[in-house]
């Protein structure tokens, strides 16, 4: 079968309505990258496009949240969004907007050819009109009790506190979210896609076609929603923030933000050609293209079913397939930002990446994690154990080890240089070795083009901890001696394990950056190579490396994740938690300030009594070491100088902090963390950003001096 002439791949557009979580990185943007990647390294034709979805009720309801514009929100996190995605490695083609005006005509040019041919149906409905306002209600602007679980703030279209789907009809004694007064119903007049009209041929397209090559969970929803019956879908709806509807008959309404975001993907092809001198449209219209939508489970339905039906109707192609995952799950419960049990990318970089020498490489762990635990076929799980277990039994001790292993061996026994192989000495361990190279190449490429992005990473981690074993049972190290004779012949022993071994290193570097693009990066700079060498056509290759070639010495690719970073993220996720549920249950909570949202039990004073506070003052300050989270204090009471582990170092440089009187909880009990005795705890303040002061004195006071 012949290859696609050119390949466009998209990720869902995210709402730019706040920052997304790792949820969302792990079903709709990684796996896209790493088929992506993998694409450009077999030098194919690819374009991957994304960008901000930034219309929709989500916006405008985020800005009144905010007390500011829709305008002002979706400027606000496009960038930051976009900033996440390239740190975390994601390679976009182009990440664009939909608030710009080539997507607006392009959303609109699409809405009036189906228009204007009859493919959109016109109806008079009743809906929910806030009389005060003087608007129609979007379904996220009703709230009511809902009927399911008698939460008195549900919204129109879903309650967030038991999850069931409704609609604005269901719900009991509704109210308008804009005035606090019960809604009356209206009648409006909207367009319809008559999705009815297409059932034969989603049914010959998804269920015939795709039936075998489409995951079976991707089908199964299909068949579901089709079996069940479609209905006419609205495309328009009474808002003023959105693409205004291109016709006499528009005024006031805006397209349905299900109906434009998707054509998102055709402006932002549109945009990426300009950019680039390019002719975007055999993208979208000539069959030799393969489309390829990235989405989670929620999208399937819009890019299965609404979307195919609009692209057909629109002489476009079809997408070839819609490798949706699953959900993600955090610590044992749904991730959900509204309840803040979730990790945002963000938080996830400015904990890990920024705070950490190079950081590149946390940003990669976590790509490896999501991959390893990728939702393909059922719902998985993140728990920060889990990820510290990737990094430290697998990156570290089995990927990184072995790299690092064959450098250091390299630099000992072979002077820093490539050595030559001798084909006359080659047994059974090399050739072992050879042909799981030479397999692991195929097996990886096959299941790469079949959307196995876990099982193909697994191979990569399996072919690196062939090459431990290899190295184990050669034990080049051992061959070294002083004996002339017997020497001349070792050398060639170990100039042969040697050899393999930096051939399985370039091949690892080809094999592993689809999936951790930053630590490919790194391990070209030590062996001296251009990117070129990551051309999918040099994987197999046992010539990648020169005989004689001089490489650097060895970086540590990965550093061990301490208990105590563990620890701190899941402290962090329940406290996030504990504070969102003490706001969404504490009436009139805007003007309560966060520290009160989470009082600890009540205490008589006898137990307040047995606490011994006083002022200190640092004297002495440093890392401690392979603890990026501690420093370890020198702390001057008066009486005595104490010694106090404090996990502060991500937020005060040692320097800084050299005479800062603070105040310390005397009489704890002892406790050795990394090895050191702390004999006390520092006091400190952490504000809604999660910033940490110090309690000390307004003015210096002497060491000493009790705190009541």
């Amino acid at each position: 079968m012949s290859l696609p002439k050119r390949y466009l791949i998209t990720s869902a557009l995210p709402y730019a309505n706040g920052l997304k979580h790792i949820g969302h990185l792990a079903g709709a943007y990684i796996p896209a990258d790493i088929y992506v990647r993998y694409l450009r390294a077999q030098k194919r034709d690819v374009v991957y496009v994304c960008g901000s979805d930034e219309h929709g009720t989500a916006i405008p309801i985020q800005a009144m949240k905010e007390g500011t514009t829709a305008q002002a929100i979706i400027d606000k996190y496009h960038p930051i969004i976009e900033q996440n995605f390239k740190d975390l490695g994601i390679s976009f083609d182009i990440y664009h907007r939909t608030s710009d005006p080539i997507h607006h005509e392009t959303a609109q040019e699409f809405f009036t050819y189906l228009n204007d041919r009859g493919e959109l149906e016109m109806k008079e409905t009743e809906q929910y009109y806030d009389e005060e306002a003087k608007t129609f209600l979007a379904d996220r602007f009703i709230k009511g009790t809902c009927p399911n679980c008698n939460h008195d703030s549900a919204y129109g279209d879903q309650c967030e506190k038991c999850g069931k789907s409704l609609s604005p009809d269901e719900l009991i004694n509704p109210v308008s979210t804009l005035s606090g007064k019960a809604p009356i119903k209206k009648a409006t007049k909207h367009w319809y896609l008559p999705l009815n009209k297409h059932e034969d041929f989603l049914r010959e397209w998804i269920l015939k076609e795709h039936k075998d090559d489409w995951r079976s969970t991707v089908v199964g929803q299909c068949k579901s929603w089709i079996d069940g019956g479609l209905q006419p879908r609205a495309v328009t709806r009474d808002l003023d923030w959105g693409i205004k509807v291109p016709t006499k008959d528009g005024e006031g309404k805006v397209l349905y933000v299900w109906f434009d975001a998707p054509i998102g993907y055709i402006s932002a092809t549109k945009q990426w050609a300009l950019n680039n001198n390019k002719d975007w449209k055999p993208y979208w219209y000539n069959a030799d293209t393969k489309l390829v939508h990235f989405i989670g489970k929620d999208n399937i339905v819009f890019h299965c079913i609404i979307f195919p039906v609009m692209l057909q109707l629109h002489g476009n192609i079809l997408p070839t397939n819609v490798p949706a995952n699953e959900f993600m799950n955090l610590e044992g419960d749904k991730m959900s930002t509204s309840r803040r049990w979730s990790i945002e990318m963000d938080d996830y970089i400015n904990d890990w990446i920024k705070k950490d020498n190079g950081g590149e490489s946390l940003a990669d762990v976590l790509r490896y994690y999501l991959t390893q635990i990728a939702p393909e076929t059922k719902d998985s799980e993140f728990t920060w154990k889990g990820f510290q277990d990737a990094n430290n039994s697998e990156l570290v001790s089995i990927f990184g080890n072995f790299v690092n292993r064959t450098f250091v061996l390299m630099h000992k026994l072979c002077g820093g240089k490539v050595p030559l192989f001798h084909n006359d000495l080659i047994d059974d361990a090399d050739k072992e070795l050879i042909e799981a190279i030479q397999k692991s190449k195929i097996k990886i490429e096959n299941l790469l083009e079949e959307y196995k992005f876990r099982d193909a990473l697994f191979e990569v981690i399996d072919l690196a901890r062939k090459g431990n074993q290899y190295l184990q049972k050669k034990e080049p190290w051992k061959k070294k001696t002083d004996n002339a004779e017997q020497g001349t012949e070792n050398q060639k022993l170990i100039d042969n394990c040697i050899h393999l071994s930096l051939q399985l290193t370039a091949n690892l570097a080809i094999l592993i950056n689809p999936f951790l693009p930053f630590t490919a990066k790194k391990m070209l700079h030590m062996m001296k190579v251009v990117e070129k060498i990551l051309e999918w056509e040099n994987a197999g290759s046992l010539k990648l490396l020169k005989q004689g070639y001089s490489i650097r010495a060895p970086e540590l690719l990965f550093r061990k994740i301490e208990d105590e970073e563990i620890t701190f993220q899941l402290e962090k996720l329940k406290q996030r938690s504990q504070m969102q549920k003490a706001t969404s249950t504490t009436p009139n909570t805007e003007n309560i300030k966060p520290s009160a949202l989470s009082l600890k039990p009540e205490i008589v004073f006898d137990d307040f009594a047995k606490i011994d506070l006083r002022v200190g003052t640092i004297v002495a300050a440093e890392k401690v070491e392979k603890a990026d989270k501690l420093l370890k204090l020198s702390v001057d009471l008066g009486f005595e100088t104490r010694t106090i582990v404090s996990g502060i170092a991500l937020q005060f440089k040692p320097e800084d902090i050299i005479g800062k009187q603070v105040t310390v909880v005397v009489n704890l009990a002892p406790r050795k963390m990394r090895g050191i005795e702390s004999n006390g705890m520092i006091l400190m303040a952490e504000d809604t950003s999660g910033k940490l002061h110090f309690i000390n004195p307004d003015t210096k006071v002497d060491e000493g001096s009790a705190v009541s």
